[in-house]
């Protein structure tokens, strides 16, 4: 185990309960403490969307006792990444971070099933985002 993070990713959407959630659970779960994860939203909101816990519970990642949190500059400008999940022109911009958008479907309001293809795509970006810090960040 590496004693220092290859990278710190910072995962931001509007609510910070469903997306951004789902996300920061699969990284930390697949990377464990190779890459720092935060996740905010830009209006967070109370409580993380059951429907995202339980997709996630599907697959034994548990973020059920995760809160939503306020998107602040500091957080950004402690990421090497920031990926945004529709939180559009509410995202701080700085420079010298690598910026990655993802278009996804909001999850707010939705059942499980129709949760799970969110989550799956969510799954594939974050492999992908792991391989790239890796490839980056060994070199």
């Amino acid at each position: 185990m590496s004693a220092k993070p290859l990278a710190s990713v910072l995962f931001v959407c509007v609510h910070n309960a469903g997306r951004s959630q789902m996300a920061a659970g699969f990284l930390r779960h697949l990377a464990g403490d190779r890459v720092e994860v935060r996740s905010a939203g830009s209006m967070p909101g109370e409580t993380v969307n059951p429907s995202a816990v339980a997709a996630m519970a599907e697959l034994g990642i548990d973020i059920s006792g995760q809160t939503p949190k306020v998107l602040t500059p500091e957080a950004a400008q402690a990421s090497d990444y920031i990926i945004t999940m529709g939180c559009g022109d509410a995202c701080p911009y700085f420079p010298g971070k690598t910026y990655l958008d993802w278009r996804l479907d909001d999850p707010a309001g939705q059942g499980v099933e129709a949760v799970r293809p969110i989550r799956d795509e969510i799954r594939n970006l974050v492999e992908g985002l792991i391989a790239e810090i890796d490839t980056e960040r060994t070199a």
